[in-house]
């Protein structure tokens, strides 16, 4: 039993990422001690069609901008934080984000440490956001900072900064990187492909694939080496949904990721980033 004080402001947040019921949320919550990201298994373990939560960089307010520089060849994408979207739609909270994330790449920056140091004017971008703290009231700040550097990166920016996509490409490829980017903005994938899925995101898959066959009474006494083997079948099943180059091209689903940057001249993806408020 839980020895974890379960508030509804846990609840709450399970419920905005999962859309499972309270009750619901209260129960994984309890029976996982509070683990968040073990609750969200342990309501698909329960065969609920939830949203897991992914490492994609979240913040809940604040500006997002995605640059590249000149040659394009590198890209930088972050997230000046605030804690209401009044002021992230605030035109001048706007204006001082763009004038870090042009700093950024003005300043060959590579982290959120870095960016903190950079000049702007005659003062570094930390004491700015401090004194930008003081003025408006809300904690702000650097809180998140992506960078690509490939022989070409394509930026993209959706739903007014509220995210920010970056794609490494191994050519230039300008109309191939913009539709790249959109499709990463909108489908969300975990990885490029199945075998950049790092190991430990696969071994959570199958163990919830596993866990259900289980529940299913028709699998009822199988033992664990066929469950384990029937469910590495399954898992293509997510590669195909979770990963780039497997996905259903949004512009044209008759065709693959893959199948459109082969037919966009032989394209391959490197890397990509997204960042997004939520």
């Amino acid at each position: 039993m839980s020895t974890v004080t379960i508030t509804a402001q846990d609840i709450n947040k399970l419920r905005q990422a999962t859309g499972a019921g309270m009750m619901d949320c209260r129960k994984a919550l309890t029976e996982t001690n509070g683990d968040f990201e073990a609750a969200i298994d342990w309501l698909r373990k329960q065969g609920q069609k939830v949203a897991a939560k992914r490492s994609d960089r979240e913040a809940k307010e604040g500006v997002i901008l995605a640059k590249t520089t000149a040659d394009n060849k590198t890209g930088i994408v972050v997230c000046i934080s605030c804690e209401t979207d009044f002021v992230s739609k605030n035109a001048d909270f706007v204006a001082f984000a763009q004038s870090i994330a042009d700093a950024a790449i003005s300043n060959n920056v590579k982290s959120a440490e870095e960016l903190n140091e950079v000049m702007i004017g005659e003062a570094k971008v930390a004491d700015l956001i401090n004194d930008k703290l003081a003025s408006i009231g809300e904690k702000i700040g650097v809180s998140k900072f992506e960078r690509i550097d490939a022989a070409y990166v394509a930026s993209y920016i959706h739903g007014a900064n509220r995210m920010g996509v970056l794609v490494g490409l191994d050519k230039e490829a300008v109309e191939a990187g913009k539709d790249i980017a959109m499709q990463i903005a909108a489908m969300n994938p975990v990885a490029v492909d199945a075998a950049s899925v790092p190991a430990d995101v696969v071994a959570r898959e199958k163990d919830i694939v596993i866990e259900l066959m289980k529940q299913d009474p028709k699998m009822a006494g199988k033992p664990e080496e066929m469950l384990s083997k029937i469910a590495e079948g399954k898992m293509n099943a997510f590669f195909k949904e979770q990963t780039l180059t497997a996905q259903a091209f949004v512009k044209d689903g008759a065709k693959s990721v893959g199948d459109y940057l082969k037919e966009a001249g032989n394209v391959t993806v490197k890397e990509f980033k997204r960042v997004a408020l939520g």
